[in-house]
C-alpha cells in the first residue's frame, strides 16, 4: 500500500458492522480517517461533498440504495470512476455481479482483520 493517510468510506446499514470495520481500520497505521454511511444514497452524498475519499468498503444488501446500485452510480460518474471499491457481503453469489459492475475487490463477511488489510493493500497499489 503506497498511500498513507487514507480516508476510507464504509457503507453498511448495520451499526455493528460499521463499528467493527471502523475499529479494524483505525488500527491500520495507513488510515487517517473513517467516514460512515448507512446506505448507498447517503454514501453518494458523502462522495459529492468530499473529494478526499481514497477507498470505499461497500456492503451489498442495504435499504434505500443497495451496494450494486451504488456501484453503478459511482462507475458512471467521471469524477468517481477511479475510486477503489471493495464489496463486503455474506452472499458469495453476488461476487461476479459486483466485479462486473466495477468493484475492485470482494470480501466475505464476517470480515477478518488480516483479510481486510491484505485486500486494501492489493487494491491500492
Amino acid at each position: 500500500m503506497s498511500k498513507v493517510d487514507l480516508i476510507v468510506l464504509i457503507v453498511d446499514d448495520d451499526m455493528i458492522n460499521l463499528k467493527l470495520l471502523k475499529s479494524m481500520l483505525m488500527k491500520n497505521t495507513k488510515v487517517k480517517e473513517v467516514v460512515q454511511a448507512r446506505n448507498g444514497s447517503d454514501a453518494i452524498g458523502v462522495l459529492k461533498s468530499r473529494d478526499d475519499i481514497d477507498l470505499i468498503l461497500l456492503d451489498i444488501i442495504m435499504p434505500i440504495m443497495g451496494g450494486l446500485e451504488m456501484l453503478k452510480v459511482v462507475r458512471a460518474d467521471d469524477n468517481l470512476r477511479q475510486l477503489p471499491i471493495i464489496v463486503l457481503t455474506t452472499d458469495e453469489t453476488k461476487k461476479s455481479e459486483a466485479l462486473e459492475f466495477g468493484a475492485n475487490g470482494f470480501l466475505m463477511k464476517p470480515i477478518r482483520n488480516n483479510d481486510l488489510v491484505q485486500k486494501i493493500a492489493t487494491v491500492l497499489v
